[in-house]
């Protein structure tokens, strides 16, 4: 990794609990600084299980300067390859998801398995050897119904996020879920600045209408870094753990993903404009007031798991003032549209808070590009989760610059 000396020194200039430095949302080095970093190094959150229902089906995605294409096999194993032809480079797959019964370059028709192996190349001679071109392998595991990624040549180990999160999320079926709708956005903001928004609530009263209604952004009840440390948190959780629902706040040491369940507000249920449920109870749950269960992995997602229906986040940056903001809204696989829910019903709260939350990123980036600028200092009560983000960022950043090289493969 290029280092041009200017990322220790703003480390080291970061004020606690104020804001970062306009370069870290502006720059092209920093943000190359956050993709060989981070992005390059830990699990990043690439697909929801559901959209690779069948053998053949696939979904690709664009990580910085690496193409991926994830897989199901014929023996339905999922699996990550680079999304790059070992003949001259083509990228096999162009399109953001489908089925294939073999990934064919549309170059030259070399031809893989879906498991990697090449299988086809016309004309090559004798002499070569067809086994030493399988695609290049990016590591895959799931969790909760959701397939994450690593580019890193050693990737951090994924055992302790994966047996959580199965456990937290398992009476939600996510086996047994289908994709209802999906939206996709590109946000002219950095992707701090997406993380940032989305990890307080201080702006929900002023920005989201629609979806306060059922969203509880109380602070003195579900904390701002979702702590339930009130008599009434503490309740909804003590009520849905004797259900069987695992409830309790619970964080990595690292501080990179966590897991707890809410409360909504009042008597709803869901994410609707009047707090009844969307789709039919999930078979697992025992009840439909259960609130829901945030999923939070940084770098690039959180995830709402509901009595009715799921809603998987994920965030990929674009350019230093770009990012991609991908929605996927689940149901049980049984279910039918027009009979069981209605779309517009089941989507049109976070619809709205999404492009109300592109706004607020927007014209956050557009003041931050401003030259008059300066970090300015966080709610501890109510952006304590954002400032949580912030020291995480940080101490990643730190670990990164001063500890030895996991660099994406080559």
């Amino acid at each position: 990794m290029r280092d041009d000396g200017i990322l220790p020194a703003l480390l080291d200039q970061q004020v606690q609990g104020m804001s970062l430095a306009r370069a870290f949302y502006t720059d092209p080095d920093r943000y190359q600084d956050d993709l060989n970093l981070i992005w390059y190094r830990d699990w990043v959150f690439a697909a929801s299980v559901a959209e690779l229902a069948k053998p053949g089906a696939y979904v690709t995605l664009q990580l910085g300067a690496y193409p991926v294409v994830i897989v199901r096999g014929t023996d339905g194993e999922i699996r990550a390859f680079h999304n790059v032809c070992r003949h001259r480079g083509q990228r096999l797959c162009s399109k953001t998801s489908g089925q294939t019964s073999k990934l064919v370059c549309p170059y030259h028709q070399w031809t893989y398995e879906t498991d990697g192996r090449l299988l086809w190349a016309r004309d090559m001679g004798p002499d070569f050897d067809a086994a030493k071109h399988g695609l290049k392998s990016v590591h895959c595991a799931s969790a909760a119904g959701m397939v994450f990624i690593c580019l890193a040549e050693v990737a951090p180990d994924f055992a302790p996020v994966k047996a959580a999160a199965d456990r937290y999320a398992a009476p939600h079926r996510p086996e047994d879920l289908k994709v209802a709708y999906q939206s996709r956005i590109t946000e002219n903001g950095n992707w701090k600045l997406v993380l940032e928004n989305n990890r307080e609530c201080y702006h929900c009263a002023g920005s989201h209408p629609s979806l306060c209604r059922t969203f509880n952004d109380d602070p003195d009840l579900v904390g701002a870094d979702d702590s339930l440390s009130s008599p009434a948190g503490a309740a909804h959780v003590n009520r849905c753990e004797e259900a069987g629902l695992p409830s309790r706040y619970v964080i990595s040491p690292e501080e990179n993903w966590r897991l707890v369940r809410i409360p909504f507000v009042g008597d709803a249920v869901s994410y609707t404009m009047d707090g009844k449920a969307a789709a039919p109870l999930l078979p697992g749950m025992p009840f439909a007031n259960a609130g829901s269960l945030l999923f939070f992995h940084y770098p690039n997602t959180w995830n709402h798991y509901l009595s009715d229906h799921v809603l998987n986040f994920r965030v990929l940056p674009v350019s230093p003032t770009q990012t991609e903001v991908v929605t996927t809204w689940l149901v049980d696989r049984d279910t039918v549209e027009g009979r069981d829910y209605d779309l517009k019903r089941l989507t049109e709260v976070w619809l709205a808070t999404n492009d109300e939350d592109r706004r607020v990123v927007e014209e956050n980036q557009a003041g931050i590009n401003s030259p008059a600028y300066e970090p300015g200092p966080y709610s501890q009560k109510q952006e304590s989760g954002v400032i949580q983000f912030i020291n995480w960022y940080l101490a990643t950043m730190r670990r990164g610059v001063s500890g030895p090289s996991r660099m994406a493969a080559e």
